[in-house]
């Protein structure tokens, strides 16, 4: 399996993070890559630069006013004067109604949370994540079974038109798009211990894409507002969004019950391909757990994607804990290649 990466996107470098009414240590760190590409090269995982694909693909995905928001907010932020941070951070979070007058109004409707501040390399990082993203879905389109796609800054929680929960393109997504000009029909299994509130809002009124989520329960925990139960989809996707939460505090047999109950409905869909949204933060020593896995379950984790015997693009969602990230990526790869993938 050929893994990839860009330094371009440790340029991101969050200041601030704001939750739960109070301000925190950010954990979506430049550092969280380092420790991913050590338990790569622990598993014998060898990482290469992505290409350049532009911006065509992220326009399939994104709202085009978002695009610019994002890329030239920091300049027109600064510009503002000394008396402004020093990243993009809005104390006003209004989408509707919202004339998006100004920097910080359009930041109030582009910026759905207090955890995706924008700072001078936020832009650079998100759109070689992307890129990172698409390099290795075209190994998938080149006829190769597995790629892993080391994405950073995440993705699944980028909306059509909003950053939010550390995420700015939802490279899944993107990646998704890209895909479906050789696989007509892609899962998303998102294993990440937060609901991915971005991809279900891309896909949730298609039917050639299925999204399975497995998270906390999102009561109180972010992203809140999404990732029930009762949110299968609409219109001509009406099924193919299956949101399977667990308890806070839940240990690993209910979490692989809910993985077997995922599987299942993927199998039963049928794809011509997968995308598994992979996160570490289920980990049980993570700071954002609500799930408690050990390291040797990633291993079966990824025996388990591994013996769906799909082509196979992982794409790097959370894992803020960087003392055991190095080994869960290299149990999670163990697993994916337990089959010869």
């Amino acid at each position: 399996m050929q893994a990839y990466f860009d330094e371009r996107q440790d340029q991101h470098h969050p200041q601030t993070y704001f939750t739960q009414g109070q301000m925190k240590q950010p954990q979506e760190i430049p550092e969280r890559t380092g420790q991913v590409r050590d338990g790569l090269r622990q598993a014998g995982v060898t990482v290469s630069g992505p290409r350049d694909y532009g911006m065509a693909p992220a326009n399939r995905v994104h709202d085009l006013g978002y695009l610019r928001f994002l890329e030239s907010a920091h300049r027109r932020w600064t510009a503002m004067g000394a008396s402004w941070g020093p990243e993009v951070l809005s104390n006003i979070f209004v989408r509707s109604p919202n004339p998006k007058r100004g920097i910080l109004a359009e930041a109030a409707a582009y910026l759905a949370d207090g955890s995706c501040p924008v700072g001078a390399g936020t832009w650079e990082s998100a759109y070689w994540s992307v890129q990172t993203a698409l390099t290795a879905a075209d190994d998938l389109l080149a006829g190769q079974t597995m790629a892993y796609a080391l994405c950073r800054p995440p993705g699944h929680h980028a909306r059509v038109d909003a950053a939010g929960g550390f995420c700015y393109l939802n490279n899944a997504a993107i990646a998704a798009e890209s895909l479906r000009s050789r696989y007509p029909r892609i899962a998303i299994l998102d294993t990440d211990v937060h609901h991915g509130q971005g991809i279900q809002e891309v896909f949730y009124e298609r039917s050639d894409v299925l999204y399975v989520s497995i998270h906390g329960d999102p009561t109180n925990f972010y992203p809140v507002v999404t990732g029930f139960e009762d949110e299968r989809g609409r219109g001509a996707g009406t099924g193919t969004t299956i949101n399977l939460p667990l308890p806070h505090g839940s240990g690993v047999e209910a979490f692989f019950e809910r993985l077997q109950e995922a599987l299942t409905a993927i199998r039963l869909f049928a794809p011509d391909a997968l995308i598994f949204d992979t996160g570490f933060d289920i980990y049980r020593e993570d700071p954002q757990a609500k799930i408690g896995i050990d390291s040797p379950d990633f291993e079966r984790l990824g025996a388990s994607i591994a013996e769906l015997k799909l082509p196979t693009l992982v794409v790097q969602e959370g894992g803020y804990d960087l003392n055991s990230l190095g080994t869960n990526t290299e149990y999670l790869m163990r697993g994916l290649s337990a089959t010869g993938s």
